[in-house]
């Protein structure tokens, strides 16, 4: 038996949420007190209502992703074996939640160095490129290491109106027609939606192997469909598992009780912190192959919650300003800050309860007691001690943190990671009375994009950037 299907293994790789440093009986003064959530129990109510409302009614469509893709899971990994037969390389044309998915999935689940490992080490799969940006430099570079007649590309882009990734797209068809003529088709896989957009036009017109992204999936919550699952099975990741985990954590976070629901409680959390000027979020995994799930969350934490307006249109500007931190390496660059520096954060910990290798650290110098002294513990010993400091000092200078723990790093611990995330997120979009899955503030920039490289339809907005006011040589120095 699969043994994400075996409920006993399941409960021993459950995510915990541990909060004490968030409460007034841990952190004194700048803790919150039990009596303070107790007093939001009518809007945590309605907000987990709205949830189940929403969910029923298909608002929630990212929900069902653990659930209603069997099919495609499947055409998934058979289309991940003929990649494996064939290419050398995967490359991901996206940007945004098309790439950041994929990266920290790919950092989580895979060897540290997969890309510089021979293939027979990489299990036969691919190496793996995600290019998520327009940096004329890094794109010429690509092309340098990759064979293009040895690599795929999946374009990711809903709409296809995405400018960066289309972009990319007509550099590589053009590269590609030119090297191999009509099987340059053979090389392209497009991830977008079913019905809409020019990017479903392009693949039904030129026959693109195609997938879709499900209607009501944003891009930041589409970690769980084809544009993170395709990448992620390309190079030898159990998507079945990850789903699993996500499936697991959706059962957990279902519960409407927000006091035993633990994505509802830490954003509860947030949400006081935010009404007490904690508006900064920094999220601190201490194990390298979490260190993308910062970015990731990130850009789901930043385009969900940061909003100019409520749902009722009221002018609010509200949201925290998430922060990277990677441990241990930022406690030598960040924490000085954290501990003290303003009262304006909420430290998140992600920890690892078992690491994937041991490794011993050599006896030596015992002339030496400050350097000796670590002969004969771990690496492991080491960073968990390390961790548990930084909590300490956070704590004893009075600052809100708390810790998410995964007993290990494998595909259904980080589907219960991604999925607490969303569902985290979208009860604090219910308790600040936004829109979670907008992103009005974005499209401004694109428009102004548009009308600066001559997109037709925005001569209006071209005129209007030709208005703005001109920059003053004095103030250029």
């Amino acid at each position: 038996m699969k043994r994400f299907l075996d409920k006993g293994w399941q409960d021993s790789m459950r995510i915990t949420f541990d909060f004490n440093n968030m409460m007034f009986e841990s952190l004194g003064e700048q803790g919150f007190k039990w009596e303070q959530i107790e007093e939001l129990d009518p809007v945590l109510k309605r907000a987990a209502a709205s949830m189940e409302a929403k969910r029923k009614a298909g608002g929630m469509a990212w929900r069902e992703l653990p659930y209603n893709q069997g099919e495609i899971v499947q055409d998934i990994i058979n289309t991940a074996e003929e990649i494996k037969s064939k290419f050398d390389n995967f490359v991901v044309l996206g940007i945004g939640g098309s790439a950041l998915g994929p990266i920290a999935v790919q950092q989580a689940l895979n060897h540290i160095y997969y890309n510089e490992l021979p293939k027979e080490k990489r299990g036969g799969y691919p190496r793996l490129y995600v290019v998520d940006n327009v940096d004329p430099e890094r794109m010429e570079g690509l092309f340098d290491i990759i064979d293009l007649e040895k690599t795929v590309f999946n374009v990711i882009t809903k709409s296809g109106s995405t400018s960066e990734t289309m972009a990319q797209f007509l550099i590589i068809t053009s590269l590609l027609k030119d090297r191999l003529g009509e099987n340059y088709k053979d090389h392209i896989i497009a991830t977008t939606d079913k019905e809409k957009g020019n990017l479903i036009k392009i693949a039904k017109e030129e026959g693109l192997k195609t997938y879709y992204i499900p209607d009501g999936v944003g891009g930041r919550f589409s970690e769980l469909c084809p544009v993170g699952l395709l990448a992620a099975a390309a190079c030898g990741i159990n998507i079945e598992e990850l789903l699993a985990g996500a499936a697991y954590m959706d059962d957990i976070v279902s519960q409407r009780d927000p006091y035993k629901n633990p994505a509802y409680m830490a954003a509860t959390l947030q949400y006081l912190a935010m009404e007490t000027g904690k508006n900064i979020s920094v999220i601190m995994p201490y194990a390298d192959s979490l260190k993308y799930m910062a970015d990731w969350y990130a850009q789901l934490c930043a385009e969900s919650l940061g909003k100019r307006f409520d749902t009722e249109g009221n002018e609010v500007f509200v949201g925290q300003t998430p922060v990277k931190a990677l441990g241990v390496t930022d406690q030598h660059s960040q924490i000085q800050l954290y501990t003290e520096g303003p009262f304006d954060k909420v430290v998140t910990f992600l920890g690892v309860g078992n690491y994937r290798a041991e490794m011993k650290i050599s006896e030596g110098y015992e002339d030496i007691p400050a350097v000796s002294f670590l002969g004969g513990h771990t690496m492991n010993q080491l960073i968990h001690a390390e961790q548990l400091a930084t909590e300490y000092a956070l704590l004893k200078a009075g600052r809100l943190n708390n810790t998410i723990t995964l007993p290990e790093v494998n595909a259904f611990t980080l589907g219960q990671l991604l999925y607490f995330f969303e569902v985290q997120t979208a009860f604090a979009g219910e308790l600040l009375n936004i829109d979670a899955f907008d992103q009005p503030g974005v499209e401004e920039g694109k428009n102004a994009t548009y009308a600066l490289l001559g997109r037709p339809g925005y001569q209006d907005k071209k005129a209007e950037l030709d208005a703005r006011p001109k920059k003053k040589d004095r103030y250029i120095i």
